[in-house]
């Protein structure tokens, strides 16, 4: 640099500088940056040696770059200076400024310490400014917060001084420019790393929908993306191949329903409860020509993390086959293989399923509810006239169950649940004389007439052998008779089984259902009505075969 005592400074020099600091911004990469840091300084400052020693992520300093000397490169290059060190040394120095200057009659007490250098013990110099060997000259860098980003070191300069004012000023205004430098080259480095990653993770996200969309729409089962919540909450948005072929409808069309709009009447509480809970159900759908098919309907809530749930990904799977073949198997559980009339077991679970364990109170009882008796003060009458006692405790007044109470009288409003118990006359002798197979043909013939004779809602069921069962609800005594006579004249007429003729008989008995009666208990009473129906009829009233 120009000697401190000249009174004007070259334009030349001035160049110089202009041209390193204008290098500094054409760096491409923080690596470019720091050598052209260096090189800046040999290049344009009048030294012949330069170290940019750069502070990394654990606060130690590393020499990133060298200039002037390629021993010195390779002694330092890469090796890394203690945090610690760097701060006693920049604490020491004299301040030129921002600068710090240590002298060599001050700086052998740094030999030992890990910063890389170079110095080497030199002659005392022989005027005031002469530069020393072991002379330490250090420009700090700093970011525009504050804080430190790493430290210049210089040696060697040209004309042998110590630098004066003017070249102290201008190492300064270089050095604040390699600290503007430098963070500018991390932040590009820190945005083109950040466009990477995002570059990436687009494509990722691309590919993870692509990925998507081909399982979505190729997949063997049913799928469909359901709106939730807003005013279009439950509305297809999306249907599959797959989906569109098991409900016989065009993707256009199912984007006008929702799946509360195809699901059956009866597996409509089934849906909400799935979709509010994002789980799995067997219900039914609606094809396009009116007709239900049994679908397996699974949902995945896909939730946004600011805004919430914001779709469902229904799985529609096709469990007819299945559905058909488990509701065939409880048909076979449940009814008779023969006449496919419901069988014993379904019988007793229909009549248990109307009993409870407590009797039906009396109707003035339960209109003044618990602890007023009819005939005492502190409680019923043990026996209100229909032969069943109070259950131990009193009735509840909250018992909403609507109890089952045999008919007292013949009044109109005097209802209950018929059991009507029927025995076939002269069966045995059929199967004796024809064979089984002709029995098999009659009982199916009679199971066929006794359902024909009832209502829709009433229960016809075979116990087995030639016992019939059947459950009438809501008849009076006169109306239950009506009934039995009708059904026993149904199976009167003959039944033709290859090409012969074969009658049987019927007896009947009539019993009553109530709470506080098992089903066994009120079969068996039905079969003790039947047993005396049976021997109270003469033999010339009973028709065989």
């Amino acid at each position: 640099m120009e000697a401190e005592s000249e009174p004007y400074v070259r334009l030349a020099t001035l160049r110089k500088l202009h041209q390193s600091m204008a290098e500094l911004n054409t760096a491409r990469s923080l690596a470019d940056t720091l050598q052209t840091v260096a090189d800046g300084i040999v290049k344009g400052m009048d030294f012949e040696l330069a170290a940019v020693n750069l502070v990394k992520p654990d606060g130690d300093l590393v020499v990133a770059a060298v200039a002037g000397s390629e021993g010195a490169e390779a002694m330092m290059a890469g090796r890394t200076g203690s945090r610690a060190a760097w701060e006693r040394r920049l604490a020491m120095g004299e301040r030129w400024g921002e600068l710090r200057f240590i002298p060599y009659t001050e700086a052998w007490v740094l030999l030992d310490d890990d910063v890389p250098q170079w110095h080497t013990a030199g002659p005392a110099p022989r005027y005031a400014d002469e530069w020393h060997p072991m002379d330490l000259l250090l420009a700090p860098m700093y970011s525009s917060d504050g804080d430190l980003l790493g430290v210049i070191s210089v040696d060697k300069p040209r004309n042998g001084r110590r630098p004066g004012a003017w070249g102290r000023e201008a190492l300064q205004m270089y050095a604040f420019q390699a600290g503007i430098a430098i963070s500018n080259a991390r932040l590009r480095a820190n945005m083109q790393r950040a466009l990477v990653r995002l570059e990436r993770e687009q494509h990722a996200l691309r590919a993870s929908e692509e990925s998507f969309r081909q399982a979505f729409e190729y997949a063997p089962s049913g799928m469909a993306i359901t709106e939730l919540g807003g005013d279009q909450n439950g509305r297809l948005v999306r249907t599959n191949d797959a989906l569109c072929r098991l409900l016989d409808r065009p993707a256009s069309a199912l984007r006008r329903y929702s799946f509360s709009d195809l699901v059956h009447p009866e597996d409509l509480a089934t849906l909400l409860r799935t979709s509010a809970e994002g789980g799995r159900a067997e219900l039914r759908l609606a094809r396009r020509d009116g007709s239900y098919v049994w679908v397996s309907l699974r949902n995945s809530v896909v939730a946004d993390a600011t805004d919430g749930p914001r779709f469902l990904l229904t799985h529609v799977e096709d469990i007819e086959e299945r559905k058909r073949h488990e509701l065939q198997l409880a048909h076979r559980a449940s009814h008779d293989s023969l006449t496919g009339l419901p069988n014993s077991a379904e019988l007793r679970a229909r009549l248990s399923a109307r009993l409870c364990d407590k009797p039906a109170p009396a109707p003035d009882a339960a209109q003044m509810g618990p602890g007023v008796g009819a005939g005492s003060g502190s409680g019923f009458d043990p026996d209100f006239g229909d032969g069943f006692p109070e259950p131990p405790g009193g009735y509840d007044p909250y018992d909403h169950h609507v109890h089952v109470v045999p008919p007292s009288g013949d009044g109109a409003s005097d209802k209950g649940l018929a059991v009507l118990f029927c025995d076939l006359d002269g069966f045995k002798s059929i199967n004796d004389r024809f064979g089984h197979h002709c029995g098999d043909a009659v009982l199916i013939e009679v199971a066929r007439r006794l359902s024909s004779g009832v209502r829709d809602n009433d229960t016809v069921a075979r116990l087995g052998g030639d016992e019939f069962v059947v459950l009438a609800d809501g008849l009076g005594r006169e109306d239950a008779a009506d009934l039995a006579v009708r059904l026993r004249n149904a199976i009167l007429p003959p039944i033709r089984v290859e090409g012969r003729a074969v009658r049987v008989g019927a007896s009947f008995g009539i019993g009553w259902a109530g709470c506080g009666m098992t089903a066994e208990e009120v079969l068996h009473s039905a079969d003790q009505r039947m047993y005396i129906e049976k021997r109270a009829r003469s033999k010339a009233h009973r028709r065989a075969g």
